[in-house]
């Protein structure tokens, strides 16, 4: 098999940087004998060079001008992995102005700027993927963008943040505190030392903006959509689910109804019968309802270093195909 090489330039060696890095290095040959494809970090924009990460990175790689990497003729894929809205979005919007292609795991960003987005990548003939902004590892945005696409959706239920998950599962099955079970995630490093964005909801309102715009062509931003967390859940409202043969999950809502498209974000008693019921502790699942496929269900691990990777690293395969 003839060996082509693709330059990649790294936005951010934090976390989920590094689980790249780490899992490029890892299948580096099984993706040449399979692919054809040698795919080389050549250029990595990142302020935090000298920390201890477990692995040894070339000298020379790091750069703190990410002009550097957008104007490298030999750099194809760009993939951001800053996190946040800002500078994430002029970076992406400027590696595609330059003619390259862009990963990206980056949901606060694509949910917030989708349309600039999109359109630049469309603009200047080049591909933007982001199978990782939305459930981890979990192929969904490719399912919906491409294999169900000749589908018309008519309802999307998912449980689409690992913490809360994990937090509701030790509620539900070992009789946790909510404050036990979150100080539990925090030192797993499920949750961050500020949970907000998990446990009030506004992680899952971000990727469930992202579904909408792919599955029903309908854009909602995220501080548009009626969301609740699960801070005030307590023991009391958890024995009450048993009760009634039901546990509470953080369920993300969209569905057709006769005033158009509705989505949601809240805890609901959903009845042990249903088959999101059994996702527990860190997994996500995404439910999928449309009119050729019926019924199914999409399941894995949502986040963390090596799934998140698996997705970034299947997107710049695709891609690199194409070249």
């Amino acid at each position: 098999m003839i060996t082509k090489q693709i330059g990649l330039g790294l936005l951010g060696l934090g976390n989920i940087g590094s689980g790249v890095y780490k899992v490029l290095e890892l299948n580096r040959k099984h993706i040449e004998q399979t692919t054809g494809l040698d795919l080389r970090i050549t250029r990595i924009l990142e302020i935090d060079q000298d920390r201890d990460r477990g692995f040894a990175v070339e000298p020379g790689i790091f750069t703190l001008d990410p002009e550097t990497i957008f104007s490298d003729p030999a750099i194809d894929i760009v993939i951001e992995l800053l996190g946040g809205t800002e500078p994430a979005t002029a970076y992406m919007a400027r590696a595609m102005d330059a003619g390259k292609s862009v990963v990206t795991a980056n949901k606060a960003a694509l949910a917030e700027n989708y349309e600039l987005l999109t359109e630049t990548a469309f603009k200047n003939g080049v591909k933007l993927r982001f199978e990782a902004s939305v459930g981890g590892g979990i192929p969904l945005i490719g399912a919906i963008k491409d294999h169900l696409a000749a589908n018309e959706f008519t309802e999307m239920l998912g449980i689409l943040n690992g913490t809360t998950n994990y937090i509701l599962t030790k509620m539900s099955e070992e009789g946790y505190s909510y404050e036990d079970a979150l100080a539990e995630a925090q030192k797993l490093g499920f949750a961050e030392p500020d949970p907000t964005s998990d446990v009030e909801g506004h992680d899952v309102a971000n990727k469930l903006s992202i579904l909408m715009s792919l599955a029903f062509g309908k854009r909602v931003r995220p501080d548009e959509i009626p969301t609740r967390g699960i801070s005030q859940i307590t023991k009391d409202d958890i024995e009450e689910a048993e009760a009634e043969g039901c546990v509470i999950k953080l369920l993300a809502s969209a569905f057709r109804s006769e005033n158009g498209v509705e989505c949601f974000i809240q805890p609901t008693f959903l009845n042990k019968t249903h088959p999101l019921a059994d996702v527990r502790n860190e997994f996500n699942a995404l439910f999928i309802k449309g009119n050729a496929v019926d019924e199914l269900m999409l399941y894995g691990k949502g986040a963390g270093p090596y799934p998140t990777a698996s997705a970034v690293l299947g997107d710049v395969v695709a891609i690199a195909k194409d070249l």
